[in-house]
């Protein structure tokens, strides 16, 4: 025998290795010691590269078994495996405070219970978590089961957990039933039968039995299998679902053993559904409210940081001496008032220590907001004086930021580089204002090398409904022109009873030729439902955003470069994403992506048409914005395992459940839900 037929032999034993291991080591080494008589010529090459999972051999007790009263579980498999993460993803059903032991040692893994409980399914989810010891080859999707009693449940459902808002598949998240249907079920009862999701957001809940049950998706971050803390994220299916069978024929494919297809058959299989439940997650942002931070700032600013928004600002008074007032605080706060900046008076800037009484309201052990008083003390260490006083060109003392209240200036500032033409000019002061005379504010814009008033004069206006310290200058710019924003002194005043120096800024606006747009010709939407599409960039991030009026939207004044597309429909009509609620039942708004990433070049309009439903949902957002890829399988190979006959492929990827006409069906449901 030469080393060419030697090393085709090695590859015939290496395609038909695992169902040699499973049938008899014997013939194996026959094998071996027939090839290395055979191949004298020269090295063998050793064969390729191991890709095949570990497989399944055998377990004490033997799947599906039943009367079980062994709290001790052996699975055996043809090669040394390991367990990776057992705590993390093996799931064992049904649920128990006391989690089973999982180990492996060589070719076994033990599964150790502290108890069973008397006529259940018990199924053992290890998920991808098994592989083999050398070259690390995963085999997915592998579960045990068996029955404590006379019967074993083994009905099942399956389908997919995204993020309601970004459809990023959500990976490791525990998915679980409940029998009982009433809707406090899934807040005061621990999940009855539960698996976890793979890293495409893919579950299979297994060992149901005959009838009714309600759905969850949770992040269950205190290991108590309900939804008890409101910070989880967590998704709910509307409709109640009843696991049946039905058989199906499927197509099977039988190789030779050099790999080349030998035959294909047709065989009878069991379908189990649903399999195409898809469940979009929500955080409520419900939060226990109370003071998470608070310092001061610098000499000039006291500072609070609140878990939450309040329904009402928390009041300030000083301990000691109780005659000082506080009225005169300054506060600044953010759009959703959980952190708030009071700016101090004058006559309070100079006091290194100030004790206060903060009185706001905090949520007390059984969830209820009651009032609440704190005793806080602000401290400030001032920074020591230079010994060599530096002094500016005016021979004026250099101020330090943390005393910029006693600023000899009012500061103002502008939005930096060249201006869009579809963006207000922003300007922000360093410290709020005592007093501003916005028609004391020009603009001015260059004509034939020479400034010129424009017309209509923009009024400077706040920049948001908070803001004490930014303002803007709405215009209807012109491309690739030149302008100034002038104000003479005494334009503002600061707090600290300071104005502002003269102000002259001088700004460009873009050509028109450095912009580009895109345009969205839409189908499939429900003209009932109110909808916005937002432009994405390359990391997900909302860019612009457009109301969906008619059928045709436009994006204007874009920067060359990659945008994704995301349309939201905005149930309540608020122009906003609204998350759900379990309390009111309600689901999040609904999102779908559009499929590809658009690529836009400098001066250059681009048109796409956009069908909602013409991807399934699971391949709608493109894998080159996502943010929770699956993970590469090892040497790029899909890994070929043995079904039994009575089981259904849940997730061929030549059948996605999750096909457009589901997709229509599903929000038709949604719809009338609504």
């Amino acid at each position: 025998m030469d080393l060419i037929n030697s090393e085709i032999l090695f590859e015939m034993l290496f395609k038909l290795k695992k169902y040699l291991a499973a049938t008899s080591p014997f013939i194996i080494l026959i094998a071996a010691l027939c090839v290395s008589s055979c191949a004298n010529i020269g090295n063998p090459s050793g064969g390729a590269r191991d890709e095949d999972p570990p497989i399944f051999i055998s377990a004490n007790p033997a799947p599906g078994s039943l009367n079980v009263n062994k709290t001790k579980i052996t699975l055996t498999f043809n090669e040394l495996i390991n367990v990776k993460d057992a705590f993390q993803n093996v799931v064992v059903s049904p649920v128990s405070k006391s989690i089973p032991k999982v180990s492996s040692n060589a070719r076994t893994i033990t599964v150790l219970f502290d108890s069973l409980i008397k006529n259940q399914t018990y199924t053992i989810d290890f998920a991808n978590s098994i592989e083999d010891n050398n070259e690390g080859n995963i085999l997915e999707g592998f579960s045990y089961s068996f029955a404590t009693g006379p019967t074993l449940d083994t009905l099942r459902i399956s389908g997919m957990v995204l993020n309601s808002r970004n459809l990023e598949p959500e990976q490791g998240m525990i998915v679980g039933v409940h029998s009982n249907l009433n809707d406090s079920a899934f807040k005061t009862t621990p999940l009855l039968r539960v698996a976890k999701t793979d890293d495409q957001g893919r579950f299979i809940i297994r060992g149901l039995a005959p009838g009714n049950y309600r759905v969850f998706a949770l992040n269950d971050k205190d290991g108590d299998w309900k939804y008890k803390n409101q910070e989880e994220d967590i998704a709910f299916y509307d409709l109640t679902v009843s696991p049946t069978t039905e058989r199906v024929i499927a197509k099977d494919t039988i190789y030779t053993p050099l790999g080349k297809i030998d035959t294909i058959l047709d065989r009878s299989r069991t379908k189990f559904l649903p399999n195409d439940i898809l469940l979009r997650t929500f955080n409520s942002l419900k939060r226990s409210q109370y003071l998470t931070k608070y310092e001061r700032l610098d000499s000039t600013r006291l500072f609070l940081k609140f878990n939450t928004r309040a329904s009402q600002l928390p009041k300030l008074a000083i301990v000691e001496p109780r005659t000082e007032s506080l009225n005169d605080l300054i506060l600044e706060r953010n759009l959703t008032q959980d952190s708030l900046v009071y700016w101090l008076p004058e006559r309070l800037v100079h006091r290194d220590t100030l004790t206060l009484a903060v009185d706001y309201m905090r949520t007390d052990s059984i969830g209820k907001l009651v009032s609440f008083s704190d005793t806080l003390k602000f401290n400030f260490k001032r920074p020591k004086p230079a010994k060599n006083k530096k002094e500016d060109k005016n021979n004026q003392r250099i101020i330090s930021p943390e005393d910029s209240i006693n600023s000899i200036t009012l500061k103002a500032n502008f939005t930096p580089g060249t201006l869009d033409v579809d963006k207000p000019l922003e300007l922000w002061f360093d410290i709020p204002l005592a007093r501003l005379d916005t028609n004391n504010f020009h603009l001015e814009e260059m004509k034939d090398s020479v400034w010129r008033r424009v017309p209509k004069q923009p009024r400077l206006q706040p920049l948001d409904s908070t803001s004490i310290r930014r303002f803007k200058f709405e215009y209807p710019w012109g491309y690739d022109t030149k302008y100034r924003i002038l104000a003479d002194t005494m334009a503002a005043v600061g707090i600290n009873g300071f104005p502002t120096r003269p102000i002259s800024h001088e700004f460009n606006t873009k050509k028109e030729e450095d912009y580009c747009a895109i345009i969205f010709r839409l189908s499939g939407v429900d003209p009932e439902i109110p909808a916005f599409i937002e432009l994405l960039n390359t990391a997900d991030g909302v860019v612009k955003t457009e109301k969906v009026v008619g059928n045709t939207i436009k994006f204007s004044y874009l920067s060359p470069g990659k945008y994704g597309a995301r349309l939201i429909e905005d149930a309540n009509g608020n122009g906003e994403y609204d998350t759900g609620d379990y309390d009111l039942l309600r689901q999040p708004d609904v999102a779908y992506y559009f499929p590809k990433v658009i690529n836009l070049k400098k001066n250059w309009d681009k048109e796409e048409t956009w069908d909602l439903f013409s991807t399934p949902i699971n391949e709608m957002k493109p894998l080159a914005l996502k943010k929770n890829k699956p993970a590469r399988k090892k040497h790029e190979k899909e890994a070929q395992t043995q079904q039994d006959d009575s089981e259904e492929e849940t997730f061929d990827p030549t059948a996605n459940p999750f096909d457009p006409n589901q997709q229509k069906r599903r929000a038709k449901n949604a719809n009338r839900a609504l």
